[in-house]
């Protein structure tokens, strides 16, 4: 598979006429990525076992007379879309707690905190996530003291919305133990103000400090928290999901949700680190309830995040000369996690911001890889900032660059800023990576970015954000095709989960996972593309959202 797709047309492709059709869906306008291209069609054949069997025009509704046909009224048809790397938990869980995302400046989220406390008040700790200060004004850090202005009886502690730092109150920092003489622990920092006195904010690995005093979720907490992401999640067109990280307690809860028919979209599973949790998983997890569970892929991080300077990099930042960010391993101690892994037959996806981090994982893949591709198909997630001579070291190991189209969005009022003009020419460089024959997946990294795939996949062709800025795109020669796009959000995602013979186009004996939108992505003008609503979604050939009802 190269990178490079073109948008083709194409007619009738036929299975064994013996397969028992339930279902025609006609008079459609669909569109499938596949290995030649974007197919489009206006027919799509579905057996009683929720495969596809047949994609053409309505000449098919002769051949299949018997089934149960259903007029698609022109509708447009796509795969459902596969966000390769976001958080499930996460995001159900932010269903139930304090949401600081868009917060415009210290003071409204100084205000949602107070606000959500006194709607709490029986809560023992006030948690969440979603802050930014790149947002504010200020454009600095926030304090403990902002929250003790609110807040004072009990500890709150809410995550940056990169996940990479976290901002407590002084009940927190007691709680957790940290004076203005805590050191800093390896691969993490405890920001401080001018007079060395700890502020509150924790970047990268010290955000432990913190968390492990945070009370942890049982079970049916999980459970909830997942329904609620399945829920929310078909309704956005995602029909499968690569979890960027879980433990034991959530693994379990993924195969129980299996078993009980409760998932109704599919999860392919990333086990954070190579440690307990892959010791007690053992082997790798694949095709577990009908598709619906993959647990066959471990996550492992090599720095921070650029917001928060925590991205390792090879020279200082641009804007903080004094700081190359925070590598959280030595090179060897990731190369023997990636071994480790690898070894025990799971793909490794290691988390990469800054070109430094970048690099150490690619070094890690060659020593691990011999110099050559892998089986495995390990991946680099986010692969945000890489030397340009780094990049076709990813087509040379057979990397998979696992990268989210709206963080280019979102960072482009810092990006450069933090790297300086050249670095910035490695930075979000999807272009480049496909040009280089670069197997490139799509996602958000939801909920670091709002979940709809849509805004996603109008970065992707505009490189601008959702206010229409800058005109004519940031960087725009990096800007993918829209065939390009849906590839990277379908067939090229399920190849980097080992899943492109079930899933990632309407194809015959694949899964008929599929959405219904309300205009054409590939007619509607590029500005509207973060417009497209999503009326139905579908899998395993039956109905699970309907938009304006849910779907029974």
């Amino acid at each position: 598979m190269t990178g490079r797709q073109i948008i083709a047309t194409a007619f009738a492709v036929f299975v064994s006429q013996a397969a028992l059709a339930e279902t025609v869906l006609h008079n459609i306008n669909g569109f499938t990525s596949s290995d030649d291209g974007i197919v489009r069609f206006e027919c799509i054949v579905i057996d009683d076992n929720g495969r596809v069997v047949a994609t053409g025009d309505d000449t098919l509704l002769e051949q299949y007379s018997d089934a149960k046909h259903i007029d698609g009224h022109g509708k447009t048809v796509l795969p459902g879309l596969i966000d390769a790397h976001a958080h499930f938990y996460s995001y159900g869980y932010l269903q139930n707690t304090l949401n600081l995302h868009g917060s415009p400046s210290l003071d409204a989220a100084v205000a949602s905190i107070a606000a959500y406390a006194e709607a709490k008040p029986s809560a023992p700790w006030i948690l969440g996530r979603g802050w930014n200060q790149v947002l504010w004004p200020s454009n600095a850090f926030p304090s403990a003291s902002d929250i003790d202005a609110v807040v004072a009886d009990r500890p709150v502690w809410l995550n940056r919305t990169d996940g990479h730092a976290g901002w407590a109150n002084s009940a927190a920092l007691a709680l957790a133990g940290i004076d203005d003489d805590t050191p800093d622990p390896v691969g993490g920092k405890i920001i401080r103000d001018e007079n060395g006195r700890a502020t509150g904010v924790l970047v990268d690995l010290a955000m432990g400090l913190v968390e492990t005093h945070v009370p942890k979720p049982g079970k049916d907490d999980i459970r909830a928290a997942m329904r609620a992401a399945n829920d929310a999640l078909l309704a956005e067109g995602i029909t499968s999901v690569h979890d960027a990280g879980i433990d034991l307690p959530a693994a379990e809860v993924y195969l129980s949700m299996a078993d009980d028919g409760e998932l109704d979209l599919r999860i392919y599973a990333m086990i954070s680190g190579a440690g307990d949790t892959l010791d007690a998983i053992g082997k790798p997890i694949r095709g577990y309830g009908n598709d619906h569970v993959d647990i066959a892929s471990v996550k492992l991080y090599s720095d921070g995040a650029l917001g928060s300077r925590g991205a390792a990099m090879i020279e200082p930042y641009s804007d903080d000369p004094e700081n190359r960010g925070l590598p959280f391993w030595t090179q060897e101690e990731l190369d023997d996690m990636v071994a480790k892994a690898n070894g025990m037959g799971f793909q490794v996806g290691v988390h990469a911001i800054g070109d430094l981090g970048n690099r150490m994982v690619l070094d890690a893949y060659e020593k691990v890889q011999g110099g050559k591709p892998s089986a495995l198909r390990n991946r680099i997630e986010h692969s945000q900032i890489v030397t340009l001579e780094d990049i076709p070291r990813f087509a040379e190991l057979g990397i998979v660059a696992s990268m989210q189209a709206t963080h280019a969005t979102s960072d482009m009022n810092m990006a450069e800023d933090r790297v300086g003009p050249e670095r910035i020419l490695g930075g979000y460089a999807w272009r480049r990576m496909l040009d280089a024959d670069v197997v490139l997946a799509n996602g958000s990294d939801f909920p670091v970015e709002l979940a709809n795939p849509f805004h996603g996949l109008y970065a992707s062709v505009t490189r601008r954000g959702r206010d229409g800025e800058p005109e004519g795109g940031w960087y725009a020669d990096q800007a993918l095709t829209r065939g390009e796009t849906l590839h990277s959000f379908t067939l090229a995602a399920a190849w980097a989960a080992h899943q492109e013979d079930r899933l990632g186009s309407l194809e015959p004996g694949k899964w008929a996972d599929f959405i219904v939108i309300d205009r054409d992505y590939f007619t509607v003008p590029a500005d509207e593309i973060d417009d497209i609503v999503v009326l139905e979604t579908w899998v395993a050939g039956e109905k699970v959202f309907e938009r304006g009802e849910a779907a029974q």
